[in-house]
């Protein structure tokens, strides 16, 4: 199988770099100082104060690679969008697009029944580009569980957790997606193969909806916003709000609010993407962990004070910080993909 990694910063080069050396035929799509260190040295990765150098094929032209079995896009949901168009040499009749992005997924009405069939979610996907660029039909979905960060271009250090949940947006268990479970697994990887994959992508969305944007509006740590009674009880408030959201389109919680936020706090002084990003004036994953997450309240008559107000407070911090760009001005930037998904 041939399977490319589009976008092989901190969570990409992770997984590219066990694919390979789980003996999968894996290419990489970076630029820059990461793509030029890769390219001449090899992709490093640290796991257990263990180095591990990898020669791997990396590129910034995905015309140069041709069609995949697997493309695998570990991008920012706003990169991933603006890149929609740049990756169709990587599709071919049959290939499988994983959409490794944190929030709300492009594809997410798509193989629902009934009034919510085949419905676009606006705030992730503008004008239907991913949607017609890549087509529903050949997504994947899949939710992102470790930590890993870029130490330097070409050397990636692993934090902690190697799972990568898949699923199929109709809920069938494919075989594509048996056998991208069963290679990942064969590289040291944990991918189980869901039977409702939403239901992952919200119980990590549930968090990261409250936790990132109230870290990065308040500098604090995970294991504070989690700990502390104001931000607690605001996070919780939003939580909640989600989550009446969630189960009147279906969305099963396996569990309650109190032990999701205790989790996050038990992780310690993390600091989350959103606050990362903006330490490094990156642009900011708002729509995708927020916006949407409203626009769904708005679908089905949920009131969001609680989210409205994070989101609004998030949004003109990242306006003023010149870190929330509208989207034509997105397509515009070039801004790096290496960053850790939470």
């Amino acid at each position: 199988m041939k399977i490319c990694i589009y976008g092989a910063g901190a969570i990409g080069g992770y997984l590219g770099a066990m694919l390979k050396r789980g003996g999968a035929d894996v290419s990489l799509i970076a630029r820059g100082p990461h793509l030029a260190a890769m390219q001449e040295n090899g992709l490093k990765l640290l796991v257990d104060g263990e180095e591990h150098v990898t020669q791997v094929t990396a590129t910034d032209d995905p015309a140069e690679l041709g069609p995949q079995d697997y493309v695998v896009i570990a991008l920012k949901a706003h990169q991933a969008w603006e890149s929609a168009e740049q990756m169709t040499p990587l599709l071919g009749l049959e290939t499988t697009v994983v959409t490794a992005q944190n929030g709300v997924p492009w594809w997410y009405f798509y193989g629902f029944e009934g009034q919510y069939a085949n419905l676009r979610v606006e705030s992730v996907d503008p004008s239907n580009r991913q949607w017609d660029a890549i087509g529903p039909e050949r997504a994947l979905g899949c939710v992102v569980y470790p930590a890993t960060e870029i130490l330097e271009p070409g050397v990636i250090k692993h934090v902690y957790g190697n799972k990568f949940s898949l699923g199929e947006p109709d809920r069938t268990e494919s075989e594509r997606a048996l056998k991208l479970s069963a290679l990942m697994e064969a590289s040291g990887l944990r991918a189980p193969v869901m039977p409702e994959i939403r239901n992952e992508i919200w119980l990590k969305l549930w968090g990261n909806l409250c936790f990132n944007p109230i870290s990065a509006l308040t500098g604090a740590t995970l294991d504070i916003v989690a700990t502390d009674p104001g931000t607690r009880t605001l996070s919780r408030n939003m939580m909640l709000e989600a989550q009446t959201i969630g189960r009147r389109i279906g969305v099963h919680f396996r569990v309650d609010v109190e032990r999701r936020i205790n989790g996050a706090a038990g992780v310690g002084a993390h600091r989350t993407s959103m606050l990362q990003d903006l330490d490094k004036g990156r642009p900011l994953e708002i729509d995708a962990l927020l916006t949407s997450v409203q626009e769904m309240g708005r679908l089905v008559d949920v009131d969001t004070p609680y989210i409205d107000s994070v989101l609004a407070l998030v949004q003109q911090m990242g306006r003023t910080a010149g870190v929330y760009p509208t989207f034509p001005e997105r397509e515009l930037r070039e801004d790096s993909p290496e960053v850790a998904i939470d």
